[in-house]
């Protein structure tokens, strides 16, 4: 479904890593290896970590992985690695750290999103082979760089002038007809490598379950960005306007599009499962009657602006990245050792044990080790690899 005011950028969209999603294990495995995968003014990246990150996105599976798959993903989860070492050191270095108090606070907010108790929190961690303390040190990281980008985008500011000449150059998508504008928290029977993923059938009925009592005492909105399978989590579950027709063309029930007509706005579905997902959908907003909206109509001003700010800020935040590569010192010992080993791109097959197997291959150069990239379903901080 297409949002009334669809401002979309062909950049890709800055990302961080997930809390407590690059935190070394700690395990026996890892603290035997000591493979640099790549340094940022010589701060060193480890093989383990790397290694750790793939054994997570893979459920443990990665020695089912091809060795160019494995090869990929360590590329990419080190690049995503790297590029986070970047943005934390020039924070770091205009001193925009968080306190402890912001990191705690921000550790409570992220357990009370996902409706765990503090026994639940921790049980989870542990199934995780991850510590309170690294979960802390990943929120300092984290925190750190939103400072960062903060300090860059936080005064972005959208003229008058500039609403009006979007407006006047896509009147026609603020035409609406008969539709509704939904929130949605989507659950997926199939493996698609989510956080607090469910993977079958069962699971995922038994998750929308838990969801659907979970908002009887939160946020929608929190709710959904912390355990939606769906990208639109990133809105706070937000899909948009659609008219009838166009949620007929995206095969929701009849019922359900009836449903969405008497409900009232601010109201909640109870689960719902079509096109082989589960769906619990909040009304935002119901359109009865085609209305051709104007500057003045309720939210469109706001919603173009805050769109344009959006933008904005996303292009501005890969900016800063560029910037801050093109000002550090990065070696990736694992694309030098590729290079120089192409028949086995400088690796061995990875372990089917423990989240710190290491890569092996030659050194690309003398008294260097060779390193090992990333996952393809990491989420990088943004491109421009060094």
């Amino acid at each position: 479904m297409n949002k009334s005011v669809n401002l979309t950028i062909t950049a890709v969209i800055m990302a961080l890593m997930a809390l407590g999603s690059s935190a070394c294990s700690g395990d026996g495995a890892d603290a035997k290896d000591n493979t640099v995968a790549a340094t940022v003014n010589g701060k060193k990246i480890m093989l383990t970590e790397v290694e750790h990150l793939i054994s997570k996105q893979t459920q443990g599976q990665q020695a089912q992985l091809s060795p160019l798959q494995l090869a990929q993903a360590r590329l990419q989860v080190l690049e995503s690695l790297i590029q986070k070492e970047v943005l934390l050191q020039r924070a770091e270095k205009e001193n925009l750290k968080p306190t402890e108090d912001e990191i705690t606070q921000y550790i409570t907010a992220k357990k009370q999103e996902a409706g765990l108790t503090e026994e639940e929190f921790l049980r989870q961690i542990k199934a995780q082979n991850e510590t309170e303390q690294s979960l802390r040190e990943e929120a300092r990281k984290l925190l750190a760089i939103q400072k960062l980008q903060a300090k860059y985008t936080g005064s972005v500011s959208i003229s008058d002038r500039e609403v009006e000449d979007y407006y006047t150059k896509n009147k026609e998508s603020f035409t609406l007809g008969k539709g509704v504008e939904l929130a949605a928290i989507i659950v997926d029977p199939a493996d698609n490598g989510a956080q607090d993923d469910a993977k079958g059938e069962a699971e995922a009925k038994l998750k929308i379950d838990n969801i659907y009592q979970q908002l009887k005492n939160a946020d929608f909105a929190e709710v959904a960005r912390a355990r939606s399978e769906d990208r639109s989590n990133v809105q706070g579950g937000d899909i948009g306007f659609a008219t009838e027709a166009q949620l007929k063309q995206n095969n929701f029930p009849d019922a359900l599009i009836t449903r969405f007509f008497t409900m009232q706005v601010g109201d909640y579905t109870d689960p719902v499962e079509f096109s082989g997902r589960w769906y619990v959908f909040k009304l935002k907003r119901k359109q009865t009657e085609t209305e051709n909206r104007t500057l003045e109509s309720p939210g469109v001003r706001q919603d173009i602006t805050e769109a344009l700010r959006s933008q904005r800020q996303q292009l501005l935040n890969l900016v800063l990245l560029e910037v801050a590569m093109v000002e550090a010192k990065v070696v990736n010992n694992l694309a030098a050792s590729m290079l120089a080993n192409p028949s086995n791109l400088g690796l061995r097959p990875a372990s089917a044990e423990a989240a710190g197997s290491p890569a092996a291959g030659q050194s690309a150069t003398p008294n260097q080790s060779p390193a090992a990239g990333s996952s393809s379903s990491a989420s990088p901080a943004g491109s421009g690899s060094k």
